[in-house]
């Protein structure tokens, strides 16, 4: 199996718990604190993709550091858009983000993780 990478926050409890259930299941792990170092667009537009579906999911549009940020949460933002914006506003990323291989999920809820595991 491909190495997994989680894209973890420190201060995110499902971010947390997914660490957890995955050193649990003795998953092969590189965890990258995203906001300890920040991502460059190309990964994120490659998280954008892999996640598939709407690229707003990877925004936390109703956390308060979205507005803080001047951004507009009724905002309907394109992939490209999703883009920008966190390469400039790490801290509004959905978390966690589990990728492995061609696979990505936002775990949550948590079990959500080992779906990249299948």
């Amino acid at each position: 199996m491909a190495k997994v990478t989680i894209y973890h926050s420190t201060t995110c409890s499902k971010s947390r718990e997914a660490l957890a259930l995955l050193k649990d299941k003795k998953v092969d792990l590189a965890v990258v604190k995203y906001l300890e170092t920040p991502l460059d667009k190309a990964t994120i537009q490659k998280l954008v993709k892999l996640v598939g579906g709407d690229p707003e999911q990877l925004l936390r549009k109703k956390d308060a550091k979205f507005a803080a940020a001047g951004l507009d949460p009724k905002k309907t933002y394109s992939a490209a858009e999703v883009v920008e914006v966190l390469a400039k506003h790490g801290e509004v990323m959905e978390r966690p983000v589990i990728v492995c291989g061609t696979k990505a999920v936002i775990a949550r809820p948590t079990e959500k993780a080992l779906e990249v595991l299948k």
